[in-house]
């Protein structure tokens, strides 16, 4: 199993990043897809999930601003991320879990990571 997420960078506040996550390995179709973050110094967070239904579920300090999909012609996860702030900087993950969980332990593939930094 590979999951390989990109699209991170540096941006400054207010401004916007799509991050894609391309899997393989897997049924993407029947598995439920998860962004995740971990600042410095911090745990992992979920972000947002996306179940098999396209159904999903955010953080509440994303609401609003992040939006998860999925395209299971392409295997991929994507999460628009706008109105960027300083505290969203982090490592983002990409996650997949047979089970329609938020719970971290659940998630058994996870990407490398993409760094979103955010300026102010």
């Amino acid at each position: 199993v590979q999951l390989q997420a990109s699209g991170g960078g540096l941006v400054q506040a207010g401004g916007s990043l799509r991050l894609s996550c391309v899997a393989s390995g897997i049924m993407f179709r029947y598995n439920h897809m998860g962004w995740y973050r971990q600042a410095p110094g911090k745990e992992r967070e979920l972000v947002a999930r996306v179940d098999t239904s396209g159904s999903p579920n955010y953080a509440d300090s994303v609401k609003g601003r992040f939006t998860i999909s999925r395209d299971n012609a392409k295997n991929t996860v994507y999460l628009q991320m706008n109105s960027l702030k300083p505290e969203d900087t982090a490592v983002y993950y990409c996650a997949t879990t047979p089970y329609d969980s938020i719970l971290i332990h659940e998630y058994d593939f996870w990407g490398r990571g993409t760094q979103v930094t955010v300026s102010s």
